[in-house]
């Protein structure tokens, strides 16, 4: 299966691009570690780093958007992660040569990420090879995070690409939620967090890759 008239693929950020969670638990440990309680490894925070503050705080302390503490915590966590979230990040591997090659085919890409503004915009501009994005929209970009369609259709509009045109690339359920409902192609990022239930079979992703370089399987390349 290839597609004929792609002009611009989008990807989520965390799990998609970028191994974050290293940052992303670490942040959760040192919550943890405030609190006397000693730091869990990473493999139990990788399955829910997609889910950001609320998944970390889910595992690392128990806690829930219903609990007193929640947002308190959540406060205190997104302070500490401001403070690490640029030390142990990097692009999964294959990322920068997927996107050298979309450059090189004069082909688009950007991020659209439920990750808002204020960590989503450091992040791209100086983790390589994110810099070379044409668009970044963040969890607060618009009024409405994903699963709304809304961020991808704003991304859309500023690449002047019709979301038709477009290829919105996930490891959750809720992007590809939002990306058939922008009208776009999806392809869910198996190599990715994915989520504890892990059922990705059920997402209804137009196409799966296992690692970021095989979605120029599904390009229709010179």
């Amino acid at each position: 299966m290839r597609w004929r008239d792609v002009r611009a693929v989008l990807f989520d950020l965390d799990g998609t691009l970028l191994d974050s969670a290293p940052d992303l638990g670490h942040a959760a440990n040192v919550l943890r570690e405030r609190r006397g309680l000693a730091p869990l490894p990473l493999e139990a925070y990788r399955p829910h780093a997609s889910s950001g503050a609320r998944g970390m705080l889910a595992v690392g302390l128990g806690l829930g958007p219903g609990d007193a503490e929640f947002e308190p915590a959540k406060a205190e966590y997104l302070q500490v992660y401001e403070q690490v979230m640029l030390q142990r990040t990097v692009p999964f591997d294959g990322v920068l040569e997927l996107t050298q090659r979309l450059q090189a085919l004069a082909l688009p890409w950007g991020v659209v990420t439920n990750k808002i503004e204020r960590f989503a915009l450091p992040i791209a501009a100086r983790v390589h090879p994110l810099p070379a994005a044409a668009v970044v929209i963040g969890g607060d970009t618009t009024p409405h995070a994903k699963p709304h369609p809304a961020p991808l259709h704003e991304a859309a509009r500023r690449l002047g690409v019709a979301p038709a045109h477009c290829i919105y690339v996930g490891d959750d359920e809720r992007d590809i939620v939002a990306g058939r409902a922008a009208g776009m192609r999806t392809v869910a990022a198996c190599y990715g967090y994915l989520g504890q239930d892990n059922a990705v079979a059920r997402w209804g992703a137009d196409a799966h890759i296992d690692h970021p370089l095989e979605l120029l399987n599904f390009l229709d390349l010179p």
